[in-house]
């Protein structure tokens, strides 16, 4: 069962600094690199770092409900995760993810999303 008391989620960023298309690189210690992004239909956070080359996902280009990769264009579903253009094959990372008092936060359990 899923707490919803404000204990249970980090926060990461306020949801004001997250614009729809302008991903947000936010860095939590005890994580890796993050990415937060707003879609019309809410908030979204991911690894920020691509599973094909290492780049930085927080500074690709956002289309639809994807981030296409600015080093080598592989894509990558925002909402699940999912690798669905190459040379991305590996899916990255998402996290449960909720706006707590006007702020981003990722769901705070010891073993991730």
């Amino acid at each position: 069962m899923s707490d919803d008391s404000p204990s249970a989620w980090r926060p990461l960023c306020r949801a004001t600094d997250v614009e729809i298309g302008m991903p947000v690189r936010v860095e939590v210690e005890g994580l890796p690199p993050l990415a937060v992004f707003q879609l019309d239909d809410g908030f979204y956070v991911t690894d920020d770092t691509c599973s094909h080359g290492g780049a930085s996902l927080s500074e690709g280009y956002i289309e639809g409900d994807e981030v296409e990769c600015p080093w080598h264009s592989g894509r990558f579903c925002i909402k699940d995760g999912k690798a669905t253009a190459v040379p991305a094959s590996e899916p990255i990372k998402v996290y449960k993810t909720q706006v707590v008092d006007g702020r981003v936060c990722i769901e705070a359990s010891p073993t991730g999303a």
